[in-house]
């Protein structure tokens, strides 16, 4: 196995510009997320790590290997595709055997590792049958035989769990992941799946309109994101952002935002006079919105006796999800959503007051869109 480095690469494709100076390092044996909106360019750089695409600019190097303009076949990188890609009149063996056989295998050879590793898949009983007779999830299994047969230096995954239900998409969730370990493999994966980065990648890295917008682990990358991009795309319901003018209330720098005041911490608030701005957007996400009146006096921390904000408003929308509740709270106008638990529930019209502690409070500033503080 080897590690992936991206060298400024950049692609265009007429006057678009898919990629622009990407620079990005995937270690040797990691389980490494490209994630990002349809269009952001994810894909566009898996190919060119495949070398089914050419840099306009930039290199890609394999190990220490400059491959930029190496041929495809040249590379030693195997390829999972999102419509698996697979030959309809062969069966599962002759799927998996394929490169093997343009490699000049010989035939007990061939026979020995397709055995070895459909049996590790689970698709052993399944060699005689043909793509047509399997189940989506079996054919993700096919796809993944043919390219784990060889051993390839790495694995290049472009959304290969797409196309199967929510239920097979958790089951193959936790095999990729356990498949990876078993192997000590570099794999590269791209999504546009929140859940699957967090869930899957050892690291992820979060495109945007062709540029790195932030790289680093999925839980560093949802406590604290680099920017307002990364904040309203990772996480569900997505972080709520109201944007507001600098003030200074009871010796407190404040956002005064439509849905109330929100108190900055004394690090942000250095910043901001740093920096010189003088007005912000405010991210809290969901979770962290609290009932103002059900907090027990036990439970109560400093920060929540004293939070950086009281939101008050009707409920407009109120979603069940049976172990929660999604709850749309219209408040100056703007709507805030609240992640709160089942019970008790919340009734369409009702007052809520919603408390927020100074440590869950992201400041951006709005017109970079650049994180502000700690």
């Amino acid at each position: 196995m080897a590690r992936v480095y991206f060298e400024e690469i950049s692609k265009r494709f007429g006057g678009t510009h898919a990629l622009r100076d990407l620079t990005l390092e995937v270690d040797d044996e990691e389980f490494f997320v490209l994630l990002g909106p349809s269009g952001c360019g994810k894909t566009t750089a898996l190919r060119i790590a495949a070398g089914l695409e050419e840099p306009t600019a930039g290199a890609i190097y394999i190990g220490d290997r400059d491959v930029s303009f190496v041929p495809a076949k040249d590379r030693d990188l195997a390829m999972v595709f999102q419509n698996y890609a697979l030959y309809p009149h062969m069966s599962v063996r002759d799927n998996v055997a394929f490169g093997l056989r343009m490699r000049g295998y010989a035939r007990d050879e061939i026979e020995r590792l397709v055995q070895e590793v459909t049996a590790t898949l689970g698709i052993a009983d399944l060699l005689d049958r043909k793509p047509g007779q399997l189940s989506g999830g079996q054919r993700q299994r096919v796809a993944l035989g043919r390219a784990m047969v060889r051993r390839p230096q790495a694995f290049l995954m472009d959304e290969p769990l797409s196309n199967l239900d929510s239920k097979m998409r958790v089951q193959m969730r936790a095999e990729l992941v356990r498949l990876q370990r078993d192997l000590a493999a570099t794999f590269i994966y791209v999504t546009h799946d929140q859940v699957e980065a967090m869930t899957m990648g050892q690291r992820i890295a979060v495109l945007e309109g062709g540029k790195l917008q932030q790289v680093g682990l999925p839980q560093d990358v949802y406590d604290r994101p680099a920017n307002r991009f990364v904040a309203e795309f990772i996480g569900s319901p997505a972080m709520n952002v109201l944007e507001g003018d600098l003030v200074v209330e009871g010796g407190h720098t404040a956002v005064r935002t439509p849905a109330g005041l929100v108190r900055v911490s004394d690090a942000a608030s250095a910043d901001v006079r740093e920096q010189n701005i003088t007005s912000l957007a405010v991210g809290i996400r969901p979770e962290h919105l609290t009932p103002e009146a059900t907090e027990s006096a036990a439970a109560t921390s400093a920060a929540a006796a004293s939070p950086a904000a009281i939101i008050e408003g009707q409920a407009d929308l109120v979603e069940s999800l049976g172990s929660e509740q999604h709850v749309t709270v219209v408040a100056g106008g703007w709507s805030v959503v609240a992640n709160l638990p089942s019970s008790p529930r919340i009734e369409r019209g009702a007052t809520l007051r919603l408390a927020v502690a100074a440590e869950h409070v992201h400041l951006f500033d709005i017109e970079s869109g650049e994180r502000v503080g700690p």
